[in-house]
C-alpha cells in the first residue's frame, strides 16, 4: 500500500481492531492487523502525527506502541525511511546468531573454536552405566501422570539452595526461560536482566514483546541500586528481573552471598519476581547463592544439567511460586505435557552415582584451572578478563571488528561481544570459551592481547 489512500485503508484496518486507547492498546490492534492479513509484510507505516491525528491518540502515545512493537520485531523503524511492518518468517534469535558468528562467513576452517559456549566433551560424565540400568522405556498409567520422578524430584530437592515448593523437570534452561516467560510475560510488560546479558535471552524476552531495562554487574553480580532505580523508574512497573547467579554469561560473575541478600531486599521491596537461571549447575566453583533463600515466594529457579552431563540430554530442573508454577504446568500440558522419563531415569542415575559424581567434580576443578591459566597469561600482556567462574572470559579488546578479523586468520574462533551487549558505552569486547582450552595457554594469551590491541593507535599488527 502507498499515498493518501493506502494510508487511508491501513489505519482503517488499525482502528477497526483498536479497542483501547492505550500504547499498548495499539500495539495489540496492529498486531492483531498483521495476524489478520490486513496489514502485510513491508507496508509502510503512516508518520506517528498522522496515526495519532486519525485514531485520536497522543503523539506521545504511538511513539510508545511503536516501540513495543519493533522491540518484538513485529514492525522496523529506518530512520527517515519510516517505519514498516516486518517479515514475520525472518528469524527472531538476531543476537543469539550474531553471538555464534557464523553469519560473517568465519567458522568452517576454525583450528580452535572458542566461540560456542559448549562444555568440552571429553570432561563430560560417561552414560554406560546409566544405560546398563535402563531395561525399558516404561508406560506411563495416563498422560496426566506426574512430570516428574518421584525418585529424582527428592534427589533435585536435597541439593536445592533454598527450600522450594513446587518444583518440575524441563528440557534445558532455555526451554525453562521460554515456559516461564510465556507464562508470566503478556505484551508490553517491563522486565529487567543483566547488562551484558545472554543473547537468547534477550531474543526470547523481545519475541515476548517485553520491555527490555538493562542493569549493569559488577564482580558480585547486578548492581542492587542500579536494580533499585531501574524497578522504580520506567514507563511502566517492571514485572520481573532475570539473572544468572552463578559463571554469568559472558562476565564469569558469580553472585555473593551479601549481594543475593542485598538484592532479595530490592526485589522484594520492588514486588515483583526474580528468575534465576543457574545455566553453569554442578560445573560452577562457586557455591549455590539464590534469592530463594530470603524470598522464595518470588523467586524462579533454573538449574541446567547441560554443562554437566551432557547438552544432548535436554535436562533443567525449575522451581517458583505455587500459583505461577501450577499456571506453567497447565500450559505445558497443551505442548510436550512432560518431559521424557527415560532421560530423567538416566539424569537420576547420574545424579545418584558416586563415579559420576566423581567425573562431574573433575571437570569443574578442570574448568576453573583452564579459566585460571588463561585470565593469568592474559593479566601477563597487559589485558585484564573479570569474573571467576564458568566456562567463558569476557576479553576487552580496541575494536570488536578487528579483534575478531586477526583471530579468524589465525584459524582461532570467539563470538563478538556486540550481542551481549544492551547499555552504550561499555567498550568492546569478545566472549572467549576457555573451558575448552586444555593446554597452549600462554601461546592463546599472546594472540588474544595482540588482537586486544588492534585498532588500537601505535599498534602495528604485532
Amino acid at each position: 500500500m502507498s499515498g493518501a489512500d493506502g494510508d487511508k485503508a491501513l489505519l482503517s484496518a488499525i482502528e477497526e481492531r483498536l479497542d483501547q486507547g492505550s500504547a499498548r492498546g495499539l500495539a495489540h490492534a496492529v498486531s492483531r492487523a498483521i495476524r489478520d492479513g490486513a496489514l502485510r509484510p513491508g507496508d509502510r507505516l503512516p508518520p506517528i502525527r498522522r496515526v495519532a491525528t486519525q485514531l485520536a491518540l497522543s503523539p506521545t502515545t504511538v511513539s510508545a506502541a511503536w516501540s513495543l512493537l519493533a522491540r518484538s520485531g513485529a514492525i522496523l523503524t529506518e530512520g527517515r525511511r519510516g517505519t514498516r511492518v516486518a517479515d514475520p518468517v525472518a528469524p527472531g534469535a538476531v543476537r543469539y546468531r550474531k553471538a555464534l558468528h557464523r553469519q560473517d562467513g568465519f567458522g568452517a576452517d576454525f583450528g580452535l573454536d572458542l566461540s560456542t559456549g559448549v562444555p568440552d566433551a571429553e570432561l563430560l560424565p560417561s552414560l554406560a552405566r546409566a544405560f546398563a540400568r535402563l531395561t525399558t522405556a516404561g508406560t506411563p498409567q495416563s498422560y496426566l501422570d506426574e512430570p516428574v520422578l518421584p525418585e529424582l524430584l527428592e534427589v533435585l530437592r536435597a541439593d536445592w539452595p533454598y527450600p522450594a515448593g513446587m518444583l518440575t523437570v524441563v528440557d534445558g534452561a532455555m526451554d525453562a526461560l521460554h515456559q516461564v516467560a510465556g507464562t508470566l510475560l503478556r505484551f508490553g510488560d517491563r522486565v529487567v536482566v543483566e547488562h551484558p546479558c545472554f543473547p537468547a535471552l534477550v531474543d526470547l524476552l523481545d519475541d515476548a514483546g517485553a520491555e527490555i531495562t538493562p542493569v549493569p554487574v559488577d564482580e558480585s553480580g547486578l548492581l542492587p541500586r542500579a536494580l533499585a532505580e531501574a524497578l522504580a523508574g520506567g514507563p511502566a512497573p517492571a514485572v520481573a528481573v532475570f539473572l544468572q547467579p552463578r559463571a554469568q554469561n559472558p562476565t564469569g560473575v558469580s553472585m555473593s552471598e551479601e549481594r543475593g541478600r542485598r538484592l532479595a531486599e530490592v526485589v522484594a521491596d520492588a514486588g515483583v519476581l526474580a528468575v534465576e537461571d543457574d545455566s553453569a549447575g554442578a560445573v560452577a566453583a562457586a557455591p549455590a547463592v539464590s534469592l530463594g533463600r530470603w524470598i522464595p515466594e518470588r523467586t524462579v529457579h533454573i538449574r541446567s544439567f547441560s554443562k554437566s552431563h551432557g547438552p544432548d540430554l535436554r535436562m533443567a530442573a525449575l522451581s517458583g511460586p505455587d500459583d505461577l508454577m501450577r499456571d506453567l504446568l497447565a500450559r505445558r500440558q497443551l505442548g510436550q505435557g512432560w518431559s521424557s522419563r527415560v532421560l530423567q531415569r538416566i539424569l537420576l542415575s547420574l545424579l545418584t552415582d558416586p563415579q559420576t559424581v566423581a567425573e562431574v567434580a573433575v571437570a569443574r576443578d578442570a574448568y576453573a584451572a583452564r579459566r585460571t591459566a588463561l585470565v593469568t597469561a592474559l593479566a601477563g600482556h597487559g589485558v585484564r578478563a573479570g569474573g571467576s567462574d564458568g566456562l567463558n572470559i569476557w576479553v576487552p579488546v580496541h575494536d570488536e571488528a578487528a579483534a575478531l578479523v586477526r583471530l579468524a586468520g589465525r584459524g582461532i574462533g570467539v563470538a563478538p561481544g556486540s550481542p551481549f551487549l544492551l547499555l552504550p558505552g561499555d567498550g568492546s569486547h569478545i566472549r572467549v570459551t576457555a573451558g575448552l582450552v586444555r593446554d597452549g595457554h600462554e601461546e592463546l594469551a599472546r594472540e588474544l592481547a595482540a588482537a586486544a590491541r588492534t585498532g588500537a593507535w601505535g599498534d602495528r599488527g604485532r
